[in-house]
């Protein structure tokens, strides 16, 4: 996949030896994001449009023409017909950065007003950022420092307005989930990269919420937004997650690295996820087990394979009964075997303990709307959501989007660009 480059700067020498040292450091971080092969968006608050509104734009392969300016939004306001406009004032800007810029997501204490810029469906669907559908990868990769929050960076994710609670009362426009794929600062583990994907763009295991989501082991720190520049300068992280659709994986990256994540006891940590695998686990056994649900989806069975055990602990043994802990690759299993009447163990009982977060195993394609009305923006900074809570705070410096999976020397790469930031300002 090829990108413009101008005619100008087409030379026997480096085009960036005859700019600032500050201005061939961007250019060349840029070009490190773009020259990546399937790169189909990369924003860095740099670029804008040349005239009219002056709205951030991308960087997007040579010869395409919807170069996905941002517009800036209220939810709130459209959804809920409270609070006022939000423009570009809403978003300081810092002066440095990544790439040069970077965009400020505030604290807003008015809780009428959740700011966001976005690329509206109407501008977007069918488009090469509209990835979903059979076979379909994708890389999301935000530098960013976190001051507060572990809500959304960016992506397709309308998480929809029709759930029944507190904040949806009086609510004027109730639509339902529109979610794809996105990129969370944590979620369920503040400061975490977090991948987040959905089939359906609603619910996951016959729960209100989506639930496939992968957590990094590895934590970004709170830094405050207004630190001084060189603190700010030793901030900034690179979040990234990928859907790998023929592997069936999505992983979380915290500056280039995948770091394993684990969630012991699911049974009362994750209830939904547990309960998704335990019917499936009863589904395949032959009769109506006891506990199995037989109004549970099939759809929404989670089973990952478990096939060979990576590893297997004996918990306890006797001489008619062993317990042992089976490791697979997503998931740990509590194996219970007994004797038969011919003397040879057979396995008894199978329970959930332990389910990997990072990476997480997804079976499914990325939710593919039938049109244009089914299917949401493309967000940064927030996504359109039923509880309006403020979200992710601290500074956006760049957000790229790839149709297929990153390789770890690639997520490297990009993540090295977080230590040499651009002050512009000087």
């Amino acid at each position: 996949m090829k990108f413009i480059v101008p005619l100008s700067l087409v030379c026997l020498v480096p085009p960036w030896s005859f700019l600032s040292a500050a201005d061939s450091t961007a250019t060349q971080h840029v070009a490190t994001v773009v020259e990546v092969p399937g790169c189909v968006a990369f924003w860095d608050f740099v670029k804008r449009e040349p005239s009219g509104s002056n709205r951030f734009v991308a960087h997007v392969p040579a010869g395409a023409t919807n170069e996905y300016a941002l517009d800036a939004g209220n939810y709130v306001r459209d959804y809920w017909d409270q609070g006022r406009d939000a423009t570009y004032d809403d978003f300081p800007l810092l002066g440095s950065g990544p790439f040069g810029q970077a965009i400020r997501l505030c604290k807003e204490s008015d809780s009428t007003f959740r700011p966001f810029l976005f690329v509206p469906r109407s501008r977007l669907h069918d488009s090469p950022l509209d990835i979903k559908g059979p076979g379909k990868s994708v890389t999301v990769v935000v530098w960013a420092i976190r001051e507060s929050g572990n809500h959304a960076l960016a992506g397709i994710w309308h998480e929809g307005t029709d759930l029944k609670q507190e904040s949806t009362t009086g609510i004027k426009r109730v639509e339902r989930g529109q979610r794809q794929y996105a990129l969370f600062a944590g979620l369920n583990t503040p400061g975490a990269a977090c991948g987040h994907v959905s089939e359906n763009g609603a619910s996951s295991f016959n729960y209100r919420y989506a639930m496939h989501k992968s957590n990094s082991g590895d934590l970004s720190p709170e830094i405050s937004a207004d630190s001084p520049a060189d603190i700010l300068a030793d901030s900034w992280q690179c979040f990234a997650m990928t859907f790998d659709n023929q592997q069936d994986r999505l992983t979380s990256w915290l500056n280039g690295k995948a770091t394993e994540r684990w969630r012991e006891n699911p049974k009362k940590t994750l209830a939904p996820v547990y309960n998704a695998w335990r019917q499936g686990e009863l589904h395949r056994q032959p009769g109506l087990q006891v506990g199995e649900d037989t109004s549970f989806p099939i759809d929404q069975f989670y089973n990952p394979p478990e096939v060979e055990p990576v590893s297997v602990e004996t918990v306890s043994q006797s001489e008619d009964q062993r317990v042992e802990v089976r490791e697979y690759g997503y998931t740990r299993v509590k194996t219970t075997l007994a004797k038969d009447a011919s003397g040879t163990f057979v396995t008894t009982d199978r329970d959930l303990v332990a389910i990997k977060l990072n990476p997480w195993w997804f079976e499914h394609d990325l939710y593919s709307p039938a049109d244009k009305t089914g299917g949401g923006p493309f967000t940064i900074g927030r996504v359109i959501h039923s509880s309006r809570s403020v979200g992710f705070t601290g500074w956006i410096g760049g957000v790229a989007v790839f149709d297929r999976a990153l390789s770890p020397q690639e997520l490297a790469r990009l993540a090295a660009i977080s230590t040499d930031p651009v002050n512009t300002t000087r």
